[in-house]
């Protein structure tokens, strides 16, 4: 091989291998640029969204002016789990209820974790539709005790829902302090499940959709 040749081919070799260089680079910053994304938007120890994607979605249903329901749930004594097992069995508690409420079907549309011990499903539905989501978790969660090490663990919860209809204008603010105080009631009563009724359609105004 000429010098020349040779030259070319030493120069060749280096832009090959630092292009790469970048590209295994590039490669690495998307996959870490993945990562934080979804760890910003998800819950560590349940894998479920968090409220701030619960929030961006509740938002977007919000948006397209049809019925939209919202539930929220708390485990009842979860503190005594923490004390009594420690909270490595905690977690793993509020990971087994993300699976629960991962698993219900339709038309829950999402199911997330909030903080602590407090979770959310946002639902695509009416009245119905909503508190058959909010009965059905109720339901799911305390079907059978929990199998932890050093014993069981008899879980219940006390769920609040929401739902606004196509007639009526509302804020994800004011969807969740609606769940959070039915979640209030339910557990002040011992009911297990507790509703918050919106206002009654104006007689004769037409839909939101409509408009």
């Amino acid at each position: 091989m000429s010098p020349t040749l040779h030259t070319i081919a030493i120069s060749v070799g280096g832009i090959l291998a630092g292009l790469a260089l970048a590209g295994a680079l590039l490669w690495r910053q998307q996959q870490a640029l993945q990562v934080a994304r979804y760890q910003a938007t998800h819950d560590e120890i349940t894998g479920l969204p968090n409220r701030r994607l619960l929030l961006t979605r509740l938002r977007a249903a919000l948006a397209e002016n049809t019925p939209v329901g919202l539930v929220l749930l708390d485990l009842d004594g979860f503190k005594a789990v923490n004390d009594t097992f420690g909270h490595d069995t905690g977690n793993l508690l509020l990971a087994h209820i993300g699976r629960l409420l991962t698993g219900l079907d339709a038309p829950v549309e999402v199911a997330a974790r909030l903080s602590g011990d407090e979770f959310a499903l946002l639902v695509r539905g009416d009245r119905d539709d909503t508190a058959a989501a909010a009965h059905a978790a109720w339901r799911t969660i305390g079907a059978a005790p929990v199998r932890v090490e050093g014993g069981h663990i008899t879980v219940s919860a006390s769920v609040g829902y929401t739902y606004l209809p196509a007639y009526l204008t509302g804020s994800p603010r004011q969807l969740l302090a609606e769940a959070d105080a039915a979640m209030y009631q339910a557990k002040q009563s011992r009911t297990g499940v507790h509703g918050h009724e919106p206002l009654a359609a104006p007689t004769g105004r037409r839909s939101r959709d409509r408009h």
